[in-house]
């Protein structure tokens, strides 16, 4: 496996950093991998790595390198409460420029699929709605999806949601489940964050669960 940082520039100009993780074959197609409110830290940077185990390229643009270029953090209290503090200045139409750009970039590389997690959820699933060129999204404990969910993907989409997260009320899963009746919605037994074994809320079972689901979906969509 190779892992590097490199620079995409987004439709208006603006150019902002990369990790990429490859694997040592040729690759079965592409993963962006869609970052929490930490960054494009050590953990978001291992999922590319996982990704690229299994031969997919993965890379994950640094989303908030238009408000605080580098930002990386962990998840201690402090950290939690200055992504939420970046994120009252985030701009979300600049954010999708910046994820198409690494989708085009990743084209290269075979079919394109996405997957995030907490804000990383969300814009997975609003990259889903709003490219018809992904072959797959999967996204996790996205709270604005249910935001979302009059619109149906335009790929195979499957959302996880944990039955004790306590930043997004189960009531949203249930919303989404409701208009979206085609798309998958898992919920686990497990809080907000279950699939970081960095955070607290870690949940080995429910983070495997939902990853191998992840994997048989990318492989269906990418084969």
């Amino acid at each position: 496996m190779k892992t590097e940082w490199t620079d995409i520039t987004a439709s208006d100009g603006k150019t902002i950093k990369m990790y990429i993780a490859r694997p040592d074959d040729k690759p079965k197609g592409a993963v962006v991998v869609l970052q929490e409110i930490f960054g494009v830290n050590a953990h978001i940077r291992s999922v590319c790595d996982r990704l690229a185990a299994e031969g997919y390229v993965a890379g994950a643009p640094a989303l908030f390198d238009r408000v605080s270029p580098g930002y990386e953090r962990g998840y201690e209290p402090n950290d939690v409460q200055e992504g939420i503090g970046l994120m009252k200045t985030f701009d979300f139409a600049a954010c999708m420029m910046d994820i198409f750009a690494a989708i085009d970039l990743l084209k290269a590389d075979g079919k394109v699929s996405v997957v995030g997690f907490c804000l990383g959820g969300s814009l997975a699933y609003r990259s889903a709605i709003t490219r018809n060129d992904l072959a797959a999204a999967s996204c996790y404990y996205g709270g604005q999806i249910s935001d979302m969910a009059d619109t149906a993907p335009n790929c195979p989409t499957i959302i996880h949601f944990g039955e004790t997260d306590q930043s997004i009320p189960i009531e949203k899963a249930e919303i989404v489940k409701t208009k979206r009746p085609e798309v998958p919605v898992y919920i686990y037994p497990a809080g907000h964050g279950f699939n970081c074994d960095a955070r607290g809320a870690y949940e080995p079972q429910s983070a495997k669960i939902a990853w191998d689901r992840t994997l048989k979906l990318f492989a269906d969509a990418m084969a």
